[in-house]
């Protein structure tokens, strides 16, 4: 056909213009290399809520509810854990914790606060300062200090959520507690949800743990956001320094085993290091940061190209075992792979790219990254390796460099060839009741995985609580830091009543000033739904209406003002707002009215108390619920809110990219199977054990308790990609074999020679890429689980439904078998007329 002269131009550079291939290839190496220099990194939850209007309305809150001047403020917690936090030496530890902290001018300490600080004031109210509280605990006997914390646990509201839920009142005791300390940082600090990069405040909170601990000996623990930043950085560093040499390990032996012949697997290796450095080059280049998602690349880099060099070198030895020479046998083997790696390498890039339609940015830059990456694999390892086979092979028949086997894998008369004709034979005996049973289970499997979870939380990019052991006796520069925010993060949920996840906001946006507004915002509290914690029938909440409400209580005049413009009386005022703002911005509740008012009256936000179990989608539903009850526009947001919209678009992503994957690749080889064969069904027959291969991993994974996440949401269309890579190998080598002899030669002859490459190539992905299982954060591990999975299925499956799949698109095409035989009942007729390769399409 006509693209022949192109595979003919390929094969004539690869062979007699070997040298000027190599040295080309080898110099874009360096251009690349240079690119690695100016790759970035990203981190953590943040980069993936951008541009969702819930993460919006967030940064909204942010900007509009912080102070105006140059600077933000950021929190540190001191975690105290003692047999009694409430005694009288521990909160002296506390307040000398954070007079240390206060007394360090690069802590930039605007304020702090404690329980202990609480108790000292309860004691003392002039105690303002924190050398006058620590004066104050010392003075004051046990006793006395015992009815100090009972009569501040009644006095003080915010007493009780700065200690741990098992406080006993009646012995004034408690195992744990929090202290914060606010500080003055870099303009920025807080502009989203999640956590990830670098944060002013990680310096900050790395210094204060010195501080701290040389006060407190050891029963505080410094934590904020700064700490969960620098873990959310430091876990990709130390995740690859454990992942990529134990990979380099299992490849290293596997394909030893696959090439057995130290030139051919130091070629081997040297061609995936060109990819995976022409890959990364190119991310430097283009300005993509090296996210917690882009980790997953090397692997798949490594998955397709040790793939394609067990295919080339093995594909290669069966010529060379006939008795041909290096340059025929080298041109047979391109004439052959040139085209089915062309094919892999379109379906693979479509499966990778359909994640582009995600409205995720790390989920689409990962597409767009493992996408370039396979474009080089196939450059690579179609072109240049075949070349430095050549030359290398023509320097050992000039020079005495050894050979240690050129004997291909699963040839004829060996143990493997046998095993691998399982599905051949099966197949040929009743391939339509075989098909037809392997596609029913499959469908059930579809069924079954309907039901797989879809979560988003920052827990997916952190170390597990406990690192395990073996991980641990690494050596340097092997063995991962030490990691905390997960054993505090968890901590913290078991021992405070108060959390993180127990509040949501509305974000309220309209003119504030209009009579209505407060009633507004007032009447969405009623009738809360089941999720938001509720006082006497009302939803528990703060806002402009409860900092008026409170003030009104301390100010007789403030009060009086309110009184006359409640036409109502319920509390809230509806008339002459603009004044009763003037009025309360102006007294010292000004500061506190800034934190949900915009001084400007044209946005407000609400903050709802949530139940302590209620679940990220019921607190995400029930808060959209009280939005939709505004006539302002008003948004839902919120940490919760955000994670919850992530993990919906994680979903909707891995269905559109599934679907725009399964479809672009049947297109796609439809198209090029007519293209190369002349039968555009054979594109159909291909993705069959595709097909079978997804339903199978989404199974999996409700099977393994595996969700839908940031990182495991790409896995389908990934599974695609690599599936189509296992199934086009067997099909192009049936295409080619099947226009020379008859079809059960035909199929003997693919699987046992495409077969055994694919098994060397499936047990060396599976080990390189399971070794994900080894990352320090669940996620990841995950994916590595899921692909290896995702591998061993399409192995499977190309050697199991592919082979029935085509002695039935055999025998329609050839119309040389009864429909009966098909199905295993009655003679069948031997196939021995071959179609037409290249003839016209059915």
């Amino acid at each position: 056909m006509e693209y022949q002269r192109y595979i003919d131009w390929i094969d004539d550079k690869i062979i007699y213009d070997s040298r000027r291939v190599i040295l080309a290839f080898l110099v874009l190496t360096l251009v690349f290399g240079a690119g690695l220099s100016n790759i970035s990194t990203s981190a953590g939850t943040s980069q993936f809520a951008t541009g969702l209007e819930e993460e919006q309305a967030l940064e909204d809150i942010n900007r509009e509810f912080s102070p105006t001047f140059e600077t933000d403020t950021g929190s540190t917690q001191l975690i105290q854990k003692e047999n009694n936090v409430l005694s009288k030496p521990a909160m002296l530890r506390m307040l000398e914790a954070q007079k240390r902290v206060q007394d360090h001018p690069d802590m930039r300490v605007t304020s702090t606060s404690s329980a202990a600080a609480i108790v000292a004031q309860t004691l003392d109210p002039s105690a303002t300062t924190l050398d006058q509280q620590i004066d104050a605990i010392e003075r004051a006997p046990a006793s006395e200090i015992d009815r100090a914390v009972r009569r501040a646990d009644e006095s003080s509201p915010r007493f009780s959520s700065i200690v741990s839920q098992d406080f006993n009142r009646g012995d004034a005791s408690a195992s744990a507690s929090i202290g914060v300390i606010s500080h003055e940082v870099p303009a920025g600090l807080s502009s989203g949800s999640g956590q990830g990069g670098s944060s002013p405040l990680t310096a900050i909170q790395k210094q204060a743990e010195f501080q701290v601990d040389s006060a407190a000996g050891g029963s505080i623990t410094v934590f904020g956001s700064g700490i969960v930043a620098d873990e959310f950085g430091s876990v990709i560093t130390d995740s690859l320094l454990i992942v990529v040499p134990a990979a380099v390990l299992f490849i290293f032996l596997f394909l030893s085993i696959a090439y057995r012949d130290p030139v051919d697997l130091a070629l081997g290796l040297f061609a995936l290091l060109m990819a995976i450095v022409w890959t990364f080059g190119f991310t430097g280049i283009a300005g993509i940061p090296f996210s917690q998602m882009l980790i997953a690349v090397p692997p798949l880099l490594l998955a397709v190209g040790i793939d394609f060099g067990i295919h080339a070198v093995n594909r290669y030895r069966e010529e060379l075992v006939l008795g041909r020479g290096v340059d025929e046998s080298m041109r047979t083997t391109t004439d052959q792979l040139l085209v089915a790696f062309f094919i892999v390498t379109g379906t693979t890039v479509i499966g990778f790219l359909a994640n582009f339609t995600s409205a995720l940015e790390p989920i689409r830059e990962f597409g767009v990254v493992a996408g370039v990456g396979i474009v080089f694999t196939f450059l690579i390892f179609g072109i240049f390796l075949p070349a430095a086979k050549v030359e290398i092979d023509r320097l050992r028949e000039r020079y005495p460099i050894p050979t240690l086997s050129e004997t291909p894998l699963g040839s004829e008369d060996s143990a493997l060839g046998s095993v691998l004709r399982v599905g051949v034979t099966i197949g040929d005996a009743a391939p339509a009741l075989v098909l037809v049973v392997l596609l029913v289970g499959s469908a059930g499997a579809g069924v079954y995985a309907q039901e797989i979870d879809t979560t988003f939380s920052q827990e997916d990019f952190l170390p597990p609580e406990d690192t395990p052991a073996f991980l641990e006796e690494l050596p340097e520069p092997f063995a991962p830091g030490e990691y905390t925010v997960s054993a505090q993060l968890n901590y913290l949920e078991d021992k405070f009543a108060t959390t993180q996840s127990s509040e949501t906001t509305v974000y309220v946006e309209g003119p504030m000033q209009r009579d209505t507004a407060l009633e507004e915002i007032y009447r969405a509290g009623d009738d809360p739904p089941d999720s938001f914690a509720e006082s006497d029938g009302r939803a528990e909440s703060t806002s402009i209406v409860t900092v008026i409400q409170s003030y009104a209580q301390q100010d007789p005049e403030f009060r009086r003002l309110v009184d006359r413009n409640d036409q109502n009386d319920n509390g809230v005022p509806d008339q002459n707002l603009e004044l009763i703002y003037d009025e309360l911005f102006a007294s010292p509740a000004g500061d506190r009215a800034e934190n949900y008012m915009t001084a400007e009256r044209r946005s407000a936000r609400v903050v709802y108390t949530v139940e302590a179990d209620a679940e990220q989608n019921e607190i995400t539903e029930d808060t959209r619920t009280v939005a939709d009850r505004f006539r302002m526009t008003a948004t839902a947001t919120g940490n919760t809110v955000v994670f919850k919209a992530v993990s919906d678009l994680i979903l909707e992503s891995a269905i559109t990219s599934l679907a725009v994957a399964l479809i672009g690749s049947a297109i796609f080889l439809m198209v090029i199977y007519r293209v190369f064969e002349g039968y555009a069904t054979l594109g159909i027959v291909n993705v069959l054990p595709v097909a079978v291969t997804v339903t199978m991993v989404a199974a999996s994974m409700r099977f393994l308790a595996i969700p839908f996440n940031a990182i495991t949401a790409t896995i389908l269309a990934i599974t695609i990609g690599l599936g189509v890579d296992y199934s086009v190998h067997v099909t192009h080598r049936f295409a080619d074999e099947r226009a020379e002899h008859d079809l059960r030669t035909a199929l003997d002859r693919t699987v046992r020679g495409t077969g055994g490459a694919l098994l060397g190539s499936m047990l060396t992905t599976v080990s390189g890429i399971g070794v994900l299982a080894l990352a320090l954060f669940p996620a990841l591990g995950q994916f590595g689980i899921l692909t290896g999975l995702s591998i061993t299925f399409a192995f499977l499956a190309s050697l199991l439904v592919l082979p029935p799949a085509l002695v039935l698109w055999d025998a329609l095409i050839n119309e040389d078998r009864r429909l009966a035989s098909l199905f295993g009942i009655g003679p069948k007729q031997k196939a021995t007329q071959a179609p037409t390769v290249g003839g016209p399409d059915e």
